[in-house]
């Protein structure tokens, strides 16, 4: 997105899963951007505007969601809570909330929101959580097995685990190709199947249901079509998304799924 550099996707080879190479080394400056809009709240200009937009009602319906699958309010822990928004809204709710964000700038944010991040899963001191979310988290996570266990750990036994990730067998990935936005590399370390997905944590987890996430499709086709083409806005690129997310109807594979898992 910023560096235009390029980078290869290798298949995993046990999982349907796609894996970044190579690795930088200081893979920390390629998220030290004003672009990388996630960890900023920042309104200028209409896609950022937009952006806050959609990213209100979202919250609202993830809120929705944890309530549904917890049956109430409980404790959440949120992995890669950003600038803390989703966390917000959920204290505001009744949840007891923890968060953990690497990004110093976005737990600055976050901290203007009363909402206290902390900056790695080694510092989590509670046993465990009623719900643990990542939402469009997993696919940066350099150690996917130790994740994983520590997930497993740190679970209550009647819990739930909630994991939003791109689909890379959507269409819209399958139109823009090597511009896909949702490949994001190098910041996207893993890119996943809901086989892939699925298959990986099937030792630790079993899936209880899954969710489409129709507007990333808007979101990541109007990336897509600026890399591309060079267009700040596109039609062509909102028309594929309505395409993409029509087609996912049939095919089931959406832009963007949620899934839902508990404890196998």
């Amino acid at each position: 997105m910023v560096s235009e550099e390029t980078f290869e996707l290798r298949k995993h080879p046990k999982y349907n899963i796609l894996v970044t190479h190579p690795v930088p080394e200081n893979l920390e400056r390629y998220y030290d951007s004003d672009a990388y809009i996630s960890h900023t709240d920042a309104r200028q200009g209409w896609f950022a505007k937009m952006y806050q937009i959609v990213k209100g009602y979202s919250l609202q319906k993830k809120a929705t969601l944890i309530e549904k699958l917890h049956k109430g309010k409980g404790s959440l822990l949120d992995v890669g809570a950003g600038t803390g928004d989703f966390l917000q809204r959920a204290k505001a709710s009744g949840w007891s909330v923890s968060g953990v964000e690497v990004s110093s700038k976005a737990r600055i944010k976050a901290a203007e929101k009363n909402i206290q991040l902390l900056e790695s899963l080694d510092q989590v001191s509670e046993k465990s959580f009623d719900v643990i979310t990542l939402w469009h988290v997993l696919e940066h996570m350099s150690n996917l097995n130790e994740t994983i266990q520590w997930l497993y750990d740190k679970l209550d036994k009647d819990g739930r685990l909630v994991i939003a990730v791109p689909n890379f067998k959507c269409y819209d990935a399958c139109y823009y190709k090597e511009y896909w936005a949702a490949y994001d590399v190098p910041r996207h370390l893993f890119h996943f199947s809901k086989e892939g997905l699925t298959d990986l944590l099937a030792s630790k987890f079993t899936l209880v249901r899954t969710k489409p996430m129709w507007f990333d499709a808007f979101y990541v086709c109007l990336l897509s079509e600026k890399y591309r083409s060079k267009k700040s806005f596109s039609i062509k690129a909102l028309l594929i998304a309505m395409y993409s997310n029509i087609s996912a109807i049939f095919t089931k594979e959406p832009s963007s799924r949620i899934y839902c898992f508990k404890k196998a």
